[in-house]
């Protein structure tokens, strides 16, 4: 053996960093809980990388220059999905300071009627989440005002916190904006486009069952009659001007999509559509961005200090006064500033891979499955399995859709399986699977957040338990399932 080439790693030495992981995130859980992802996960994905190169070096003779340059391949590999992030944030900011969120929201609290209260709950959570890419500031404040509605009709908790997560969670993983859609599809390397195109076939049949179910569960449930969505509605139209005509702002987005413009384009030109809407339909708010007054400071609004409004909607925070306690969270936005979490999460996650790959370990426990893996469905149940594994093991969706990723992409290329079908897999279980796990950092929040305990509205979350079985169900008839020919 050539004295560069480390040996072949044993299963069990490869399993040690990723216990160390799940140890060290359940106490970063523990302590930090939600907040996690402020720096908690991030030191311990750090750490488990430490022990992997220490293995390695000590173990296994593994050059350090081999784990650098493997740390380094696939940092580069996520730089695009970097970029898309930071994009993202600065969407999130312009697409809710222009008034274009809102007047989704506005639109959608129209429909809200007690027998369909659970079919429209889910539906407008579903839409919000779409358009902001985030299930947990949609059930943070959405959410939340949706479920004072829901109690005040009378429904259990348990169906209307399903409801609203289980709308929460199909925007979530459908949406452009979302960082868990960018970073499964990023982990295994395939577009966004393609990656969101495919997850069609699984998750609109999931939540058709869903919306179904809800429908049935709303008529035949007790409920009395919905009084505060009026209420919501005017403190959104008395803070934004709520125009039909700012639906352009997503319409053109979709064209854009719909051309197959790469993703960076699309979401830089997405927004400059918001940026242009906001200074001509929000000016007030341009100016209460900016630092000079309300609705009374539009006329001072100059173009320096507008051109500060908007940059500060896109790389800043922004906090908008609706007179509602339950909008002000809803329409406040981070920028790409609240993205950097996220991105420094990435960093740790890609370097943890980066050595897990450089020294033989993750190819070690690869090998594992490979002697069960020969089909479409055995591979598609392994990975959905994998996620929930990983969501109980690392309570953390990101790391599980990160570990999912990088742990079957060289089985599903030696079986020569389509890389959208690992990277949808990945998609229906680890993202719609971390909120039923009451000790999952998503778990945690959600039912922090909605005062409903995991355990009661677990049943209730009807899209995030099919999701994964239908994922399974279309990967055992083989529909829109082919072979790789590379």
């Amino acid at each position: 053996m050539k004295p560069n080439t480390p040996k072949n790693p044993s299963p069990w030495i490869s399993a040690i960093p990723l216990a160390v992981l799940t140890l060290l995130l359940y106490v970063v859980i523990r302590i930090f809980g939600g907040d996690a992802i402020n720096g908690g996960s991030q030191i311990a994905l750090l750490s488990a990388t430490s022990v992997c190169v220490m293995l390695a070096i000590g173990i296994y003779r593994c050059r350090w220059a081999v784990l650098e340059e493997a740390i380094i391949d696939n940092i580069r590999a996520s730089a695009s999905a970097i970029l898309i992030l930071l994009l993202i944030g600065a969407i999130a900011g312009t697409w809710m300071v222009s008034g274009v969120v809102p007047t989704m929201i506005y639109y959608g609290l129209q429909i809200l009627h007690p027998s369909y209260f659970l079919v429209a709950t889910c539906v407008i959570c579903a839409v919000v989440s779409l358009m902001t890419g985030s299930s947990w500031t949609t059930i943070a404040t959405i959410g939340v005002a949706l479920m004072g509605i829901g109690r005040a009709m009378g429904f259990p908790d348990g169906w209307v916190a399903g409801a609203i997560i289980s709308g929460a969670y199909f925007g979530d993983k459908l949406s452009l904006l979302s960082d868990t859609t960018v970073l499964a599809s990023s982990t295994v390397g395939v577009p966004i486009f393609t990656h969101i195109r495919y997850m069609l076939y699984t998750t609109v049949p999931s939540m058709l069952i869903a919306l179904g179910v809800f429908a049935a569960a709303g008529l035949m449930l007790d409920h009395g009659t919905a009084t505060h969505a009026e209420a919501y509605a005017d403190s959104l139209a008395a803070t934004f001007r709520i125009s039909p005509w700012l639906l352009l702002v997503p319409l053109a987005t979709g064209i854009l999509i719909a051309r197959k413009l790469p993703a960076i384009v699309t979401l830089f030109c997405a927004t400059v559509f918001a940026c242009v809407a906001m200074c001509l339909a929000q000016p007030h708010l341009v100016a209460e961005v900016a630092g000079i007054g309300g609705p009374e400071g539009t006329g001072h609004l100059g173009f320096l200090s507008g051109f500060k409004g908007v940059l500060t909607s896109c790389f800043g925070p922004t906090h908008i006064a609706t007179g509602t306690e339950g909008l002000d969270g809803l329409v406040a936005t981070r920028g790409m500033a609240g993205m950097l979490n996220t991105v420094w999460l990435v960093i740790c996650a890609m370097c943890f891979g980066g050595v897990m790959t450089g020294s033989g370990m993750l190819r070690s426990l690869t090998g594992i499955f490979l002697r069960f893996v020969r089909r479409p469905f055995p591979a598609v149940a392994s990975t959905v399995g994998a996620g929930l594994f990983f969501n109980l093991c690392t309570a953390d969706q990101y790391i599980s859709i990160i570990l999912s990723g990088r742990l079957f992409k060289d089985l599903y290329a030696e079986r020569g399986l389509e890389e959208r079908l690992l990277s949808r897999s990945v998609e229906d279980s680890a993202t719609v699977t971390s909120v039923l796990v009451p000790w999952n950092s998503c778990g945690m929040t959600q039912a922090t957040v909605l005062g409903v305990a995991t355990f009661i509205y677990l049943p209730y979350c009807i899209f995030n338990i099919v999701s994964p079985l239908m994922s399974m169900a279309v990967a055992a008839v083989g529909w829109r399932i082919r072979k790789n020919n590379r």
